[in-house]
């Protein structure tokens, strides 16, 4: 009887653990949704960073892949892999950066947009799921602060 006991009460730790640390809820969350994503990604057959890269690209134009890899906070040496198979699929092209002969430039192709308009149609269904327990506002709350937080972190 006290194992079925301290069992039952072991279920209700770890809301109360993150109640308490900000930082455990956050990692654990984070983790959870990189799964969903993750999983998600292998389904459109689009990778994470994949998709942030052409959609970054798509919004703000030609960009280094050192400039890809700080706003979006990927790692250099992922990013050259990111990039790779981009270009290999047809999605991007490399060129000579003509304002720094040292870097490349990475633009998106028509391949590219057309492969990224196809897999953000996909997204408010995946979003919905990940976040069936928040209400739309709460969910609007959640993306203020975690834009805090990580504005923040530069």
């Amino acid at each position: 009887m006290a194992t079925t006991t301290k069992a039952a009460r072991g279920t209700a730790y770890f809301p109360r653990l993150a109640a308490e640390r900000l930082d455990i809820a956050l990692c654990r969350a984070s983790a959870a949704v990189a799964r969903a994503a993750d999983a998600h990604a292998a389904e459109e057959g689009l990778g994470v960073g994949q998709h942030l890269v052409l959609r970054m690209l798509d919004a703000v134009g030609p960009c280094s892949q050192q400039t890809l890899s700080e706003e979006l906070r990927i790692d250099r040496s992922v990013m050259v892999g990111v990039c790779d198979d981009l270009e290999r699929e047809g999605h991007v092209r490399r060129e000579r950066n003509p304002r720094d002969r040292r870097s490349y430039a990475v633009t998106i192709t028509d391949s590219g947009r057309r492969r990224l308009a196809a897999a953000q149609a996909s997204i408010p269904a995946f979003l919905d799921d990940t976040f069936q327990a928040l209400t739309d506002d709460e969910r609007g709350q959640l993306g203020a602060l975690l834009g805090k937080l990580l504005g923040g972190s530069r």
